[in-house]
């Protein structure tokens, strides 16, 4: 009997813990790139070594509320602009998204050209509203 108690426990402990160690369907996104207000969300860029890469580039791209809670935005868009120097023209390179298991985390791929610095600028429309911010990121 003592040992059905135990074995009960046991069993019970680790389903707690497969449960909680899940994270919930929440995405791991990894390092953080850069942060800034969008409104009153902040946008991050991440990616699992903290590093935006020119070329094939795979990141996060992440809207949370004030107290830090991951917020749905709906549709979101991601362009990579850098302006003319000399004779090469102006670049634009747009990201790719698709949804995760927590709302308000996109995972992201966007072919960046050449590594330096972009301005990466970041619009979203839906359920919190719409909004747009833009920022430095340095590709390597």
């Amino acid at each position: 009997m003592k040992k059905l108690a135990i074995v009960t426990v046991v069993a019970g402990l680790l389903l707690v813990a497969a449960a909680c160690g899940s994270g919930g369907g929440s995405a791991d996104t990894g390092k953080v790139i850069k942060s800034a207000q969008a409104g009153n969300l902040t946008v991050t860029l991440s990616s699992s070594d903290g590093v935006l890469k020119h070329g094939d580039s795979e990141f996060f791209l992440s809207f949370k509320d004030a107290s830090g809670k991951a917020v749905d935005v709906g549709a979101v868009a991601l362009n990579f602009y850098m302006p003319q120097m000399g004779t090469m023209a102006a670049m634009n390179d747009h990201a790719s998204f698709t949804t995760t298991n927590t709302p308000g985390v996109y995972r992201s791929k966007a072919k960046i050209e050449v590594a330096g610095e972009w301005q990466a600028q970041v619009t979203y429309e839906g359920p919190a509203g719409s909004g747009k911010t833009s920022f430095t990121v340095t590709a390597q």
